[in-house]
């Protein structure tokens, strides 16, 4: 990139540089090419005008009238004018100087013979002026006027040449030059381009890098939320199996020794019906040992619930929003309908239906709950509702594990759990479980 640029700037100061001296090299040569030109009419006019008073000196000395004497006069006046033109013109050359001087004193010798005819022909000197015209000294200096003059005039014409030829190779360099500057300019923008090419590329390579990595990294986030799914699914069932034999062992055991310690407390009743102090205590332990058996029974309920497997989903939702209902205050209305469902699944729609209950009571502040149960060809909606604060579901802290079980449950049974709640309005939790298993 460093490298195009530098080419591409030196490219447009060569550039610059060769327009600059072609301009000065042309603006030299365009003034002296004009100022040939002035030279070259300026010497004309001399010429012409030098043949003009000839011709009208002639004219005058032949017929004697004014009338060829006025274009002579005119000639003689503009003369004067020619060879001050041509002293400024050659006022900065030396060289030509010198000739300007020579042709300058020809001209004025001319001038001093024509007008000395022209008087002796005023004068009425018809020898004298004849005598004049008879010498050879006019011709002789017109000669040298023309000859000076050509002189000047080749002079002229070789720097009318030399500015032309300047002229055409100021127009060659800036030709050459905008072409040398045009291929730099294209070579500057073929590594321009390469450079480009090879960052892209280079960009691209980061970029397939990265996204190799950010492909690895949610892989593998993939594999440990899969493992931790799997995790917190085996956990629940470990967590259910656990429950399932405590409560088997409660049911057995405790069940048993409960029951056989009611039976000899009747005993003891029966056979101390005459002692009113040991009977009031053998009753007062008879309400203790069946509030111990009761106890039992709903621990047993809560760790694996017996209803579900003997009752069915629909009677043991109907138990357990009654005993809620028992327990809190809070009146539920159910809405069930019969569903046909393997145990897993209605154990999982037990368990959130609990849940719910357990934070309506916890936190819903509510003063009614709804619980809706309804059955479709391939699938199952059980909702929970309440008409209780409510809360905000972007607020939700991360240590809230009771929605976080839930969900989870829900989605091992590869179903969808739907959380609606805004404050102040109550809260809904809505879960859709499959009928059968999808594979």
């Amino acid at each position: 990139m460093a490298l195009s640029l530098l080419l591409a700037a030196l490219a447009a100061l060569a550039l610059v540089g060769i327009n600059e001296a072609g301009y000065r090299q042309s603006s030299r040569a365009l003034a002296d090419i004009g100022e040939a030109q002035k030279v070259r009419s300026t010497l004309n006019q001399l010429l012409q005008n030098m043949l003009d008073a000839e011709t009208g000196q002639r004219g005058y000395l032949l017929t004697g009238e004014a009338s060829y004497r006025q274009p002579y006069d005119t000639a003689v006046r503009q003369v004067d004018g020619n060879l001050a033109a041509l002293r400024q013109l050659y006022a900065e050359r030396k060289a030509e100087r010198a000739r300007l001087a020579e042709l300058s004193k020809h001209v004025l010798r001319k001038v001093a013979e024509m007008d000395m005819s022209v008087r002796l022909r005023q004068d009425g000197k018809e020898d004298a002026w004849k005598f004049v015209m008879t010498t050879d000294v006019g011709r002789e200096e017109m000669e040298a006027i023309r000859k000076t003059a050509g002189e000047l005039m080749e002079i002229s014409n070789k720097t009318l040449h030399d500015g032309q030829v300047q002229v055409m190779n100021s127009l060659r360099l800036a030709r050459i030059g905008t072409a040398i500057v045009a291929l730099a300019a294209l070579l500057a923008f073929f590594l321009y381009l390469r450079q480009t090419h090879a960052l892209r590329s280079v960009g691209e390579r980061q970029q397939e890098a990265l996204q190799r990595e950010r492909n690895a990294l949610e892989d593998e986030v993939r594999e440990r939320t899969a493992s931790l799914a799997e995790l917190a699914t085996h956990l629940q069932d470990v967590r259910e199996t656990e429950r399932g034999y405590l409560a088997r062992e409660l049911h057995d055991e405790l069940g048993s020794l409960l029951t056989a310690a009611k039976l000899d407390v009747a005993r003891l009743k029966s056979r101390l019906l005459d002692t009113p102090d040991a009977t009031q205590r053998l009753q007062h332990l008879t309400e203790l040992l069946n509030s111990g058996i009761a106890l039992k029974r709903r621990i047993i309920e809560d760790l694996r619930p017996s209803s579900l497997s003997n009752l069915g989903l629909v009677a043991s939702l109907e138990i357990l929003g009654r005993e809620f209902a028992e327990r809190s205050g809070i009146p539920v209305q159910m809405a069930l309908e019969p569903v046909t469902m393997d145990e897993s699944r209605q154990l999982t729609i037990y368990r959130m239906v609990q849940e719910s209950l357990t934070n309506i009571g916890k936190y819903a502040e509510a003063t009614e709950a709804t619980i809706v149960l309804k059955n479709y060809e391939n699938h199952v909606i059980v909702e929970v509702a309440d008409n209780g604060k409510g809360f905000d579901p972007l607020r939700i802290r991360p240590s809230t594990h009771g929605l976080a079980g839930m969900r989870h449950r829900v989605e091992a049974a590869r179903g969808k759990l739907t959380i609606s709640a805004a404050p102040g309005r109550g809260t809904r939790v809505s879960a859709m479980l499959p009928v059968v298993n999808v594979r």
